[in-house]
């Protein structure tokens, strides 16, 4: 399972989550984000419109990123939420440390 990852611009990526962000996978995100940081990426849009599992591991792995950009004063924000994934981001409260927005092209907008 692999991760999508598109540039905005010289700051700004697209990560398309897939199916799924867990167990399974959520070391292979964060390598990914990793790379994309020491690329210069320090805003991040996360797309979960296709995700239906979103677990603790694959959450604690989108906080590891989180801490790795905020000081660079970089954004982690969440996109086109499915429905699995918003249930979780209720239960958490994480909807009080990611932004949210209805599509990728809306956080596009406001991260521009």
């Amino acid at each position: 399972m692999s991760f999508t990852v598109e540039p905005c611009n010289q700051e700004t990526v697209i990560v398309r989550i897939g199916k799924a962000l867990d167990f399974r996978n959520a070391a292979e995100f964060k390598s990914t984000c990793q790379t994309q940081v020491r690329s210069g990426a320090r805003n991040f849009i996360l797309d979960f419109s296709e995700t239906g599992i979103l677990d603790s591991t694959g959450l604690g792995s989108i906080f590891s990123l989180y801490r790795q950009v905020s000081p660079l004063e970089g954004q982690v924000v969440f996109a086109a939420v499915s429905r699995p994934v918003q249930v979780v981001v209720q239960l958490t409260r994480t909807y009080k440390v990611f932004r949210q927005f209805p599509s990728v092209e809306a956080a596009e907008e406001a991260l521009l």
